[in-house]
């Protein structure tokens, strides 16, 4: 069993459920707070000889995780093991002086806030409760509070949107000068209430989706920001006081670190064991009440699977990719024509070869991707 230095904890709880999230989430259950947190404890106990005694990151997610009442949050902090790296997610209108500063007391190092638009025409077709004024409210107080590591997310590809009001949203977002900011294109994930509202529009607005994208990498390198991954862009360390302020809980996802997850719902890959917490919270409170594990579904991975993540989340990112980490899913005839086409760059460091995405690769990177995986697999 190797020693696992990444944990996600997920805190289901959400005041309301957008129609676009297919994530594990509950609405309210303030009554359920405090069980629901002494059950996560009572899986961290189980699951301890399986992490480093010091990690690298936890990642607080949701749901909403500063909607969870706060002495419970701030219970659940106090039980966390030490990591260099704890980021929390919030939604803007739940950060409060005393949120901002329990997540400052909580060692918190990072706060993803879900901004999604500036734009309140936008933010009524995704259901989002924040206003353009609570991100910035959220932001200051922050800041305020001495938090300095501050990520915004933002969606395009939102229905009714304009090119214009991307770049729009992209201005007001680095009016606030955060740290890092994730940018992504809108899905339309199957059975929710989003998909059926507006999946046809979704579609019929495909072909604008490659120009966003463009605009996004434009706006935000232009402004300084490193596009370190496909959809996340952080601020260059040399306007940072030399700090790396790349996601690293979510590095080690695209470089194929084991992590573990708890919580209702969680994944965990240790090992070469993919395993899943059921999303039942009721039946996940009371399995660890009774002192027993949640039920999980398991999957095992085998090389070529694995080799097949590592080539498809590692071309995600800017920084090469060791292709004798992916040889198992790599076809060297594909990947020889691809890198002449100018989508795929080959260097050498020493005895290891190398690759990545161009920029025009990277634009097309899905695609470019599940060729190399398919021919490979072929």
């Amino acid at each position: 069993m190797s020693v696992v230095r990444h944990l996600y904890v997920h805190l289901p709880f959400c005041a309301h459920r957008c129609g676009y999230c297919d994530f594990v989430t509950v609405v309210g259950r303030r009554s359920q707070h405090e069980a629901y947190v002494h059950a996560l404890l009572a899986e961290l106990a189980l699951e301890r000889d399986v992490l480093a005694d010091r990690l690298d990151t936890v990642f607080l997610g949701g749901g909403t995780p500063t909607f969870t009442a706060p002495s419970e949050l701030a219970r659940l902090f106090a039980a966390l093991p030490e990591a260099e790296e704890l980021t929390v997610e919030a939604n803007p209108e739940t950060v409060t002086p005393g949120v901002a500063r329990l997540l400052l007391d909580g060692r918190v190092t990072r706060v993803s806030l879900g901004a999604q638009s500036f734009r309140p025409h936008l933010l009524a077709v995704l259901e989002r409760r924040a206003q353009p004024d609570d991100v910035r409210r959220a932001v200051y107080l922050l800041r305020d509070a001495g938090l300095d590591n501050v990520s915004l997310d933002l969606l395009y590809g939102i229905p009714g949107q304009s090119a214009a009001d991307l770049e729009s949203d992209l201005a007001d977002a680095l009016t606030l000068e955060p740290e890092h900011l994730s940018c992504y294109e809108l899905e339309a994930k199957p059975g929710t209430r989003f998909t059926h509202a507006h999946g046809d529009e979704l579609e019929r607005q495909a072909e604008a989706m490659e120009g966003y994208f463009e605009t996004v990498v434009d706006t935000l390198t232009g402004s300084g920001y490193r596009w370190y991954e496909t959809a996340n862009f952080c601020v260059e360390p040399d306007r940072a006081d030399g700090r790396d302020l790349r996601a690293r809980h979510n590095l080690a996802y695209w470089r194929g670190c084991d992590y573990l997850g708890v919580g209702v719902g969680a994944v965990s890959t240790v090992s070469g064991i993919r395993s899943r917490n059921l999303p039942g919270i009721s039946a996940y409170m009371s399995a660890l009440s009774a002192g027993d594990p949640p039920r999980r579904e398991v999957e095992i991975l085998d090389e070529q699977t694995r080799a097949g993540e590592r080539l498809m989340l590692g071309l995600r990112l800017d920084e090469p990719l060791s292709i004798a980490d992916v040889e198992g899913s790599l076809d060297s005839e594909a990947l020889a024509r691809l890198a002449a086409g100018g989508l795929v760059e080959l260097t050498s460091n020493g005895d290891v070869d190398k690759l990545r995405l161009t920029r025009r690769g990277r634009f097309l990177g899905g695609g470019v991707t599940a060729e190399l995986v398919e021919l490979a697999s072929a």
